[in-house]
């Protein structure tokens, strides 16, 4: 299935009235279709007329998971910071950068310290986990 069709896209599109699945911000024009599941592309080193080498897309490792039913509405940061995790995966790396910040961004620290910050700790929740939870 490798590109949708317009029809599909918007089928997609409109699977959380225009918004992304995972931060629920309304989608611009440019918005990603993202498999939930991830179809993972090998990479291949091809060389060039030139003598040079190049990173190319080759086939996908998991073929089964480009469905329709696997893909979901994502803006361009979420879809780009996913990339070929798993949501679990994602969601410990999310939720691992606060501590990545307090031992690396002073300026972090500081805005902490004023009261500009608040940590919660609260779980990485997807906004179609929130939808559904409503929904329930």
């Amino acid at each position: 299935m490798s590109r949708l069709t317009k029809a599909q896209r918007e089928q997609v599109r409109q699977m959380f009235e225009g918004r992304c699945a995972y931060c629920g911000e309304a989608l611009s024009d440019r918005w990603h279709a993202d498999h939930v599941e991830p179809v993972v592309r090998e990479l291949l080193t091809k060389r060039t007329a030139h003598g040079t080498y190049k990173l190319v897309s080759g086939d996908p490792i998991y073929p089964e998971r480009d469905t329709l039913e696997n893909f979901m509405p994502a803006c361009p940061p979420c879809n780009i910071s996913k990339h070929s995790m798993t949501l679990e995966v994602w969601r410990g790396w999310l939720a691992g950068h606060v501590n990545s910040l307090n031992a690396y961004h002073p300026i972090y620290r500081l805005a902490k310290r004023y009261g500009l910050i608040q940590e919660t700790g609260a779980h990485v929740e997807f906004y179609f986990e929130r939808i559904a939870k409503a929904a329930a």
